[in-house]
């Protein structure tokens, strides 16, 4: 994925499009070794269901988290976060977020210190 939410290769895979009913979209993300988000929020929270490698979760003034195959992170609403690959592991994960209040708020980079502190 080229754009400037990232820090990295990333690649995003939509399965299947925004369910205007349900108002969730739900998206395969792969980050290559050392990949990962800017700090972001989402309006209505995410959900997180890590399928393979291990990766880094982050909220705002809390420790970084390990993330390994078969973890759920269930991200509160609004609460700023960050996510993506360890620096020597690929990380793939389900995305679910809500968006009947509003689409992804993105913020700054993360930087080096922050990622492996």
């Amino acid at each position: 994925m080229t754009n400037n939410n990232f820090t990295g290769n990333v690649w995003l895979q939509m399965l299947g499009r925004d369910e205007q009913s349900l108002n969730t979209g739900v998206g395969n993300v792969t980050f290559e070794p050392g990949a990962r988000t800017k700090w972001h929020l989402h309006p209505a929270g995410q959900i997180i269901l890590v399928t393979e490698g291990v990766g880094y979760y982050q909220e705002k003034g809390q420790p970084k988290k390990i993330l390994y195959k078969g973890d759920v992170i269930k991200c509160p609403a609004n609460v700023e976060h960050w996510h993506g690959a360890s620096k020597d592991s690929y990380f793939v994960q389900i995305a679910v977020t809500d968006n009947k209040n509003g689409s992804v708020v993105w913020l700054h980079p993360v930087t080096e210190e922050e990622y492996h502190k």
